[in-house]
């Protein structure tokens, strides 16, 4: 499927069914939280103040009557083990410095079968021309101090990390000059046992 309403349709789809404690990760200017459940108590984990106070003035004028936005990384969140009921990410890891540090870390805040919820847009099959350009375009705007990283096998990281899938979408957006950008979305869990525990 290529089509650029896939995902502004099916995020709302995935992040209104999550409940009780949900942590965001680099919610930006709060642009997801209309599409939450009245009664999820938010949190968000933002590395730049005026994303922190964009996302402050979205609440206030959703009429959210407290939201906490944390500042901090992904990669070393200042939350407990097993604190909240569920994790969203929407296009976020494509520019994260550590991708497997911070999905450890979404294993680690997550109580045992918690929901994580992403979409984003992910690295093409290796030797095709969108791969090939993907590699270049991450390697020139990194010279300018670009942070997403087009060529990243997130879904891979995602399974090798110990989440379990549950639902997963595949479809494309048509990117410059006309390229089918293979993007991901769906949601993964905790496992309610861990690798190497017995039942």
């Amino acid at each position: 499927m290529t089509t650029t309403s896939y995902a502004t349709s099916l995020c709302p789809v995935l992040l209104a069914g999550l409940r009780g404690t949900v942590l965001e990760l680099g919610p930006g200017a709060g642009g997801n939280l209309a599409q939450y459940h009245e009664d999820v108590r938010w949190i968000g984990v933002e590395p730049k103040a005026a994303n922190r106070e964009r996302t402050r003035r979205t609440a206030a004028r959703l009429g959210w009557p407290s939201v906490r936005v944390l500042a901090g990384r992904a990669e070393q969140l200042d939350l407990p083990d097993d604190s909240v009921d569920a994790v969203a990410a929407t296009f976020v890891l494509c520019s994260v410095g550590d991708l497997d540090a911070v999905l450890a870390e979404v294993l680690r805040v997550l109580r045992p079968g918690g929901r994580y919820v992403f979409a984003e847009h992910v690295a093409a099959p290796a030797g095709t021309g969108v791969r090939r350009a993907q590699n270049v375009y991450t390697a020139v705007t990194r010279l300018f101090g670009a942070a997403c990283r087009s060529n990243r096998e997130t879904l891979p990281a995602i399974e090798r990390a110990g989440l379990e899938l549950l639902d997963l979408h595949r479809y494309s957006v048509t990117g410059p000059f006309g390229a089918d950008v293979p993007h991901i979305a769906g949601a993964a869990r905790r496992p309610l046992v861990e690798r190497g525990q017995i039942a």
